[in-house]
């Protein structure tokens, strides 16, 4: 009896760890970061931005069939949503307070200033940012997202990288230099190992995707590389 009480209690503790991780980050035609996004379970999928303000959310009813949400469309969900009321910290009254058992924190008012209204937690996950003294290209991006650092290329770099994203934990991104072709400077050219190529100015098509897989999944992120 012991024994299965530990395996239940076990059983849900993972459950847990596993219903608000980092699943999806998109990125545009032009490289840049659209949506950090969140699996609360239920198929609900929280979008934050690089500046940690909540985004589009809902029930995504493609991930429900086991299918991928190319035109990340997310309907209403119907189960138990909360919001900070007016007797809250004024940096988060009326934002939202619970999607289902995951409950969302924010930087008070009273907290540094360039934070103050930020998300500060989703669930177990704590989202940490770079400070206002920090490199101009990254001040007030995600730093760290529960135990995963997260990096951006700085003013020092490459015109054409600075302020993109470059690391998520282990996972490396690099794109293309203000030296290329103009038609895909700026793109993306790699997640890890895999590379993407791109129709120079001189083709038809110029700057649509040639080459890589438009999700790829690294670890346990997916990445969603938009053609536009």
């Amino acid at each position: 009896m012991k024994k299965a009480a530990l395996v239940l209690i076990a059983a849900l503790f993972f459950a847990t760890g596993f219903t608000q991780n980092l699943s999806k980050i998109t990125i545009t035609g032009s490289g840049t970061i659209d949506a950090i996004g969140f699996a609360l379970g239920e198929n609900v999928i929280v979008n934050i931005g690089k500046d940690g303000n909540i985004g589009k959310w809902g029930y995504d009813r493609f991930q429900a069939r086991g299918q991928e949400n190319y035109q990340e469309i997310l309907d209403t969900y119907v189960g138990r949503v909360e919001y900070y009321g007016q007797t809250a910290d004024e940096a988060y009254r009326g934002k939202v307070k619970n999607i289902g058992s995951t409950a969302f924190t924010y930087y008070a008012s009273y907290e540094n200033d360039a934070f103050k209204g930020k998300l500060k937690t989703i669930g177990s996950n704590t989202i940490e940012y770079y400070q206002s003294y920090d490199n101009e290209s990254y001040k007030g991006n995600i730093k760290s997202i529960g135990g995963t650092s997260v990096t951006w290329y700085s003013s020092y770099d490459n015109e054409a990288l600075r302020g993109k994203l470059k690391s998520v934990g282990s996972t490396n991104l690099g794109y293309y230099g203000s030296f290329d072709d103009k038609a895909f400077k700026g793109k993306l050219k790699n997640i890890d190992s895999y590379t993407y190529t791109y129709y120079s100015s001189f083709e038809k098509y110029g700057g649509s995707m040639k080459s890589g897989a438009s999700m790829q999944t690294v670890g346990t992120v997916r990445y969603y590389v938009r053609n536009y």
